[in-house]
């Protein structure tokens, strides 16, 4: 029997504008903003839940845009999609690809959006079907780990009240048409490290005159490969990552410094600190054998919390999710690497939530991919982050369909 957050759902999606969802979907694709600077994104989005009825306000926490819909007595629930692109130039020969060079939604936060907005007037649209509120959220710089604690600090719950339950999905490679869930722990934390190694500057043709941090750096770097390898337990997930290394400015020029920048994905605050304990560690050692005239710099940056599902709240959406697209498209994909912000929104848990991810591969792009298996697949398709990352436009109906659904599971029936 299908459940009435099921069947309304349905019934409200049903004649969704799809093809302008696809247009709005893809003006977004091709005027990406980098975080903290979506001033026409967060227009666009709040000019579309001012046209549906909602309390709309923008510049919450900078850039964030936020709209209520008071529906009479119960839950109040909230929807929030992300908003920024990435520094990422384009390689998808897309026709709507981005007119903003290096800057692309390579991460399929324009998706979001466009799903934010649908479900938003869909759920306006059909308010004689749900009682309770409804606080939808355009988040900026989420790419930063920034975007969810500034619209906390500018007061989000005081101005607009405190939700009982969040709702939050992302795009991920996959063939279109899966929505997988994860009662528990379904993405890891991050942590930035920025790490300075100093040298002592000279002429190339000159190296016993000088402390070449280059080298030091490039063992550093080799090194640091070990951390995971050797000092956490196998039975641990973790990574390490070396996203850049910065030295020198010519050819024949030894530099004075050289800097590492690092990112680290954990799933336990212990394993976190046993990773950052042995950087330090490292870095120190490298320096000390290199004979460097100081001890490196190690900073902390930006930092991302684990993604956690509520695991009543994640079991009522993914239901109603297998019931609105069957049974075969719900899995629990285990947890992934991946880092969020969102959580932050939960004030550290004190909010159950669910987060889930909405597969959008075209079945084309699948089907020509290499590989056997699921994993093999997953491993040859462009993935978030990559400049050919291009989510398949016929996923927007769907992804309206998975916002609206959950949310009637968890608002109130007229």
């Amino acid at each position: 029997m299908t459940s009435a957050a099921a069947r309304t759902a349905l019934d409200l999606t049903a004649d969704l504008p799809v093809a302008g969802l696809e247009d709005f979907y893809r003006d977004l694709h091709r005027h990406p903003e980098l975080s903290l600077r979506e001033h026409r994104t967060a227009g666009k989005l709040a000019g579309r839940l001012a046209d549906a009825g909602f309390e709309t306000a923008e510049g919450v926490g900078g850039t964030g845009v936020v709209g209520r819909l008071a529906n009479g007595a119960g839950p109040t629930v909230l929807l929030r999609a992300d908003m920024d692109a990435l520094p990422v130039p384009e390689a998808t020969g897309l026709p709507y690809a981005s007119a903003t060079d290096g800057v692309m939604h390579a991460c399929g936060h324009d998706l979001h959006v466009t799903w934010l907005a649908g479900a938003a007037a869909a759920l306006a649209r059909g308010r004689d079907t749900w009682r309770g509120t409804l606080l939808v959220v355009g988040q900026p710089a989420e790419e930063t780990g920034q975007g969810a604690q500034r619209m906390l600090a500018d007061g989000l719950y005081e101005r607009f009240g405190r939700p009982d339950v969040l709702l939050g999905q992302h795009a991920a490679p996959g063939p279109a048409g899966l929505y997988p869930h994860a009662p528990g722990l379904i993405m890891s934390a991050a942590t930035d490290v920025d790490i300075v190694v100093y040298g002592k500057g000279g002429h190339g043709s000159r190296p016993e005159a000088t402390v070449d941090p280059v080298v030091t750096a490039a063992y550093l770097v080799t090194r640091l490969q070990t951390v995971v390898s050797r000092e956490v337990a196998a039975g641990e997930s973790a990574v390490l990552t070396v996203g850049r290394i910065e030295a020198g400015t010519r050819h024949n020029i030894i530099p004075g410094e050289a800097r590492i920048a690092l990112n680290l994905r954990t799933q336990s605050e212990a394993v976190r600190q046993r990773m950052l304990a042995a950087i330090r560690r490292i870095a120190q050692g490298e320096c000390l054998a290199a004979g460097c005239p100081r001890e490196p710099d190690v900073t902390l940056g930006n930092a991302f919390p684990v993604t956690v599902n509520d695991a009543d709240t994640d079991r009522t959406v993914a239901a109603v999710h297998a019931e609105v697209f069957g049974a075969g498209t719900v899995f629990d994909p285990g947890p992934a690497m991946g880092s969020e912000d969102f959580p932050e929104l939960s004030l550290n848990s004190a909010i159950p939530y669910s987060y889930w991810f909405v597969t959008t591969t075209p079945a084309d792009v699948w089907d020509r991919s290499p590989g056997d298996t699921l994993a093999e697949k997953l491993a040859a398709v462009p993935s978030n982050h990559s400049p050919h990352f291009a989510p398949d436009p016929a996923t927007v109906a769907p992804g309206v369909r998975t916002l609206v659904s959950g949310a009637l599971a968890l608002l109130s029936e007229a």
